[in-house]
């Protein structure tokens, strides 16, 4: 069977971008080769579009996935895929962004990233033994602006091809537009049909910001997450009219609004599902029903959250869109 193409996106920065990616973070990750294995049956399956960041230790996997796609024949060179990573938090910082994509790139096996996105407006402590576990005493003030100044280092240096920030509300990316001279080509968000960042969207397509969603199907997982997307009674029935499943029609929605969607399966029929979604649209009354899906941010924030840092309430953290 023919592998499925998935259309592109034009970013402000002229770079294209598949509007379907890979979601690679991963719960008792699996090992290196195992998972190049998974992302290399992704590439047959016609993604494009690989999304990773430092802290979820599959760059290395990414790389090894490439090499491997490109030994079968499946692409003819790392030109035809499109990575996307993020620092950590520990690396917020402006001396730290330009080693932590150095120390990227070289994992991955590649001169440039695609794309690289601030993965909080958050900083913890450089120092720490474990990256994803730390005291609200490790939490430091952001830096919106030194650490954007050493993004645009990275594109200016070549090493990322389009720059950009995730999770900042409006208040954020204001002030962020105020003192950028590269303004970010993506903004990836929580979004989904039950939490449908209207305001934020709206604010981005005038600013030429192309907004991604992570947490497309609603993070349906053991940490956080729930049914609130695919146990959703108007998606199900809407999938049901159309001979599509609710994943489907969760992507096909986003994929009207004008933005990208992150998915994650590493099961090799849902990678299949999860990209056909190019043979039928939702109409203007399908549309409508989406927008009577209940609403609610499913992954709060709390724990970015002290008084050592930049936010001491929700509300402080996503400028008020809570």
């Amino acid at each position: 069977m023919a592998e499925k193409k998935i259309p592109d996106v034009l970013l402000n920065t002229g770079h294209k971008m598949p509007v379907i990616g890979m979601g690679t973070s991963v719960e008792n990750r699996p090992s290196n080769d195992t998972l190049a294995s998974i992302f290399v049956d992704a590439i047959e399956a016609g993604y494009r579009h690989f999304d990773s960041a430092a802290v979820y230790g599959t760059e290395e996997a990414i790389g090894l996935a490439v090499k491997k796609a490109i030994e079968k024949g499946l692409i003819k060179n790392r030109n035809e895929i499109f990575i996307t990573s993020k620092p950590w938090n520990t690396d917020a910082h402006h001396d730290l962004i330009v080693p932590a994509l150095k120390s990227s790139l070289k994992k991955l096996g590649t001169e440039y990233v695609d794309l690289y996105l601030i993965h909080w407006p958050v900083r913890l402590r450089h120092d720490l033994e474990n990256p994803v576990e730390f005291s609200k005493e490790d939490i430091l003030p952001f830096d919106i602006e030194g650490t954007w100044k050493a993004m645009e280092e990275c594109y200016k240096l070549g090493l990322a091809k389009s720059i950009g920030i995730c999770n900042y509300g409006i208040k954020k990316l204001t002030k962020l537009l105020q003192i950028a001279t590269i303004p970010p080509a993506v903004h990836q968000v929580e979004m989904n049909p039950s939490w449908q960042q209207g305001k934020l969207r709206e604010f981005c397509k005038e600013k030429g910001i192309h907004v991604s969603a992570w947490s497309a199907l609603g993070a349906y997982n053991i940490f956080w997450g729930s049914g609130a997307v695919m146990e959703n009674p108007i998606l199900k029935d809407i999938a049901a009219a159309k001979g599509k499943n609710v994943a489907q029609v969760a992507l096909r929605w986003t994929y009207q609004q004008g933005s990208s969607a992150m998915v994650k399966s590493f099961n090799k029929e849902r990678m299949k599902q999860n990209i056909d979604i190019f043979d039928f649209e939702l109409s203007e009354e399908d549309l409508e029903k989406i927008k009577h899906v209940p609403q609610r941010r499913q992954y709060t924030g709390e724990m970015w959250l002290s008084q050592q840092g930049s936010y001491n309430t929700l509300e402080e953290l996503w400028d008020g869109d809570v």
